[in-house]
């Protein structure tokens, strides 16, 4: 009984048990460099968003506005409708 033995009740094979089993490391720097990637992404986005300018803020705001616009008038006349 391993501490990794749960994996087979979410589909591994016991041979993938049997290998985390025996090296845990493996699993611990799969964690580590998926929060790695993940934290990754908030910083790429996050500098997207700084490095904006502010007209690409405010055309990218304008859609958002004509396509919510388009969407209220759009369910307004379908219940209108009925």
């Amino acid at each position: 009984m391993g501490q990794f033995d749960w994996f087979s009740s979410i589909g591994a094979t016991d041979e993938a048990v049997a290998v985390l089993n025996d090296q845990p490391m493996i699993f611990t720097i799969l964690l580590v460099v998926l929060v790695a990637v993940i934290l990754q992404s908030v910083l790429l986005w996050y500098i997207h968003y700084a490095t904006m300018k502010p007209e690409q803020r405010k055309a990218k705001q304008d859609q958002k506005d004509k396509k919510k616009a388009a969407k209220t008038a759009k369910t307004s006349k379908t219940h209108s409708i009925h």
